[in-house]
């Protein structure tokens, strides 16, 4: 896991976004532990406040169950709804920071609008 800071995104959502993705890929497991908030706040050379945060959020989500003393896991809640769930979640917080980039470079809703037909073309060509 990395994070940027200059990203202009709070660290504590790249670490939501990429802990969400992770499950949605099956890159993570269900039951599979997280590393402590200690372990990742050093990893990742940030606050152990914000990778708490983080996990907060994540656990609001249903994404993962924490259990004092033992630790935060990836939640078994028997749903692949919930992966599709996540899935869906990292790609709408993907596109809002594109959109919301497009908008402060000045680009018009309409120029935006052919970039999003243009690469949805690329990448889904078979649904055209």
């Amino acid at each position: 896991m990395t994070v940027d800071p200059r990203s202009g995104v709070p660290i504590y959502l790249q670490i939501v976004e990429q802990v969400k993705r992770s499950v949605a890929l099956g890159i993570l497991q269900i039951g599979e532990q997280l590393p402590t908030v200690k372990q990742l706040a050093l990893d990742l050379t940030v606050n152990p406040n914000t990778v708490a945060r983080a996990y907060r959020e994540l656990e609001h989500a249903d994404v993962i169950e924490t259990s004092p003393g033992r630790g935060s896991f990836v939640r078994d809640n028997g749903s692949v709804q919930s992966a599709k769930s996540a899935a869906s979640d990292v790609a709408r917080d993907a596109l809002d920071i594109a959109l919301r980039e497009a908008k402060s470079v000045g680009l018009a809703r309409n120029d935006v609008r052919e970039l999003i037909d243009t690469a949805l073309d690329r990448w889904f060509p078979e649904e055209q």
